[in-house]
């Protein structure tokens, strides 16, 4: 590398940590960001079902620089009164120091929790998932799938990430057959497992940045460009291209037109990704 080409590099990456807003501006008013990708479009996808052997179900997701692993272990409780044939989901997602420094330990950031809330929130009010298919006996035992999405990697948009984790890691979810007993003892047989249990719908969540100066959306925010917006709308929609759920993080309003941009980005975000699940299962 020639000396110019050191000193202008070594120029870049000072104005980038001096002035990110204007660095940023500067690639969006050319209808690129600085990772290379047009405006909306979502970054390179691997999926990886069953990655860890010790739990009822699993799976691992990395988009682009974010990577999250789900793994789900399932317990036996009693259900409750007023729903005495429903189980229970209780997702939780971790964001630790090991995966950016921009997260102390201790107690689940913000982040953590609010993208822990959202999913729980989609999974008991968007009929998702079939909790009565988790009952052992009426009224006595169901299982409780304890959720648990960790964080390897850091780079933006985690509730994507996650939502799509623990989605594929449900549809590999093996329960054993399990009985309760007169004594009131749940008996389960490790050699013996239930069909696997179907999702309702599928849910893909796409998540958006709102830009102003230049006015842009943008698809798959990554870490550097989160930081820079307060303003981010997520859309879940399932395989058939219905909405299971709108969020909105931000004071500022989305035009009919913008509105109408994210839809269809979250509706071609949404068919990707089916295409990939479905080579999955065919397998």
């Amino acid at each position: 590398m020639s000396t110019k080409t050191t000193v202008a590099t070594d120029n870049f990456e000072i104005f980038k940590r001096i002035q990110p807003h204007e660095y940023l501006k500067r690639f969006l008013d050319q209808g690129v960001r600085p990772d290379g990708r047009v405006l909306n479009e979502f970054r390179k996808t691997m999926i990886t079902s069953g990655a860890i052997s010790t739990a009822n179900a699993s799976a691992m997701v990395r988009l682009g620089g974010t990577t999250v692993v789900c793994g789900i272990k399932a317990e036996v409780c009693e259900p409750r009164i007023d729903v005495p044939k429903e189980g229970y989901l209780v997702p939780n997602v971790e964001l630790s120091p090991l995966c950016s420094p921009k997260f102390k330990p201790g107690a689940p950031s913000e982040k953590a929790q609010s993208v822990s809330e959202f999913i729980n929130q989609l999974f008991s009010k968007s009929a998702i998932f079939p909790l009565e298919s988790l009952c052992i006996e009426e009224g006595k035992a169901v299982w409780v799938l304890y959720a648990d999405i960790v964080c390897l990697n850091y780079d933006g948009n985690i509730l994507d990430a996650s939502l799509l984790a623990l989605s594929i890691a449900l549809t590999n979810l093996k329960l054993p057959k399990s009985e309760v007993t007169e004594s009131m003892i749940v008996e389960s047989d490790p050699k013996e497992f239930l069909p696997p249990i179907q999702l309702s719908r599928f849910p893909v969540s796409s998540t958006f940045c709102v830009f102003n100066q230049p006015d842009v959306i943008l698809s798959d925010p990554n870490d550097t460009e989160e930081s820079l917006t307060k303003e981010t709308m997520t859309l879940v929609m399932d395989f058939d291209y219905q909405l299971c759920r709108v969020y909105k993080n931000g004071g500022s309003t989305i035009d009919k037109e913008g509105l109408k941009q994210c839809i269809e980005n979250a509706k071609q975000r949404t068919k990707e990704v089916k295409a990939m699940i479905d080579q999955i299962l065919t397998k």
